[in-house]
């Protein structure tokens, strides 16, 4: 079995800055969104997740200046996901084919609120348009693993995304109407009809 030195590829006893850098590189070597709708994707979806396990394993039980701080074992990923492993794996093959509702369902099955879960949950709030909802549980993965940099960039995407939105929103009718405006436009849109032979506001 692998010591999580070996799976982020570092010497045993190297400080939270090595490992935090090794993270870094191998994320991106791994990232799922670069093996979309590639043969390889479940290998690289299974590596990705024994290099989070490594790397959540050493950030909790390793020393400033190298060197294991606790006397917890670390257990290390079989070939077979565990059980919960496995619920967060299938919600993510859903999302990924498009079948939403089957992920929410697993994961509202699913009695383990990690970091995980509020990714997933707010990627499928940000894929079914509940933008609020999606924030919100982005928000919450990254506080519970600030260090996942899928999840921050996730988080940092949708937030980027958002404010397009809400600037190229803020362009149109962004000026607030007072009833008088309100009856000025309409009169001019029932004169402009009038001209053109129809009439907009019958009354008058």
């Amino acid at each position: 079995m692998k010591s999580p030195y070996e799976v982020l590829g570092l010497r045993e006893g190297a400080s939270i800055e090595e490992v935090k850098k090794a993270y870094r590189e191998l994320v991106k070597k791994y990232h799922p969104d670069q093996y979309r709708d590639h043969p390889l994707a479940k290998l690289a979806e299974e590596k990705m997740a024994e290099i989070n396990e490594a790397y959540d394993y050493l950030m909790k039980n390793t020393n400033a200046s190298g060197g294991y701080s606790g006397n917890e074992q670390y257990q290390g990923r079989s070939n077979d996901y565990s059980g919960q492993d496995s619920v967060f794996s299938q919600a993510r093959a859903y999302i990924n084919s498009g079948n939403i509702s089957m992920a929410e369902q697993l994961l509202d099955q699913s009695a383990v609120r990690n970091a995980e879960w509020y990714f997933l949950k707010g990627i499928i709030f940000q894929r079914k348009g509940w933008y609020s909802q999606a924030l919100s549980h982005l928000q919450t993965a990254v506080s519970m693993d600030p260090g996942n940099l899928e999840y921050r960039n996730a988080l940092n995407a949708f937030s980027s995304n958002n404010r397009v939105y809400r600037e190229r929103s803020g362009e149109y009718g962004s000026r607030d109407m007072d009833l008088c405006s309100i009856c000025q436009c309409l009169i001019c849109t029932d004169c402009c009809c009038e001209c053109m032979g129809s009439d907009f506001i019958t009354c008058c």
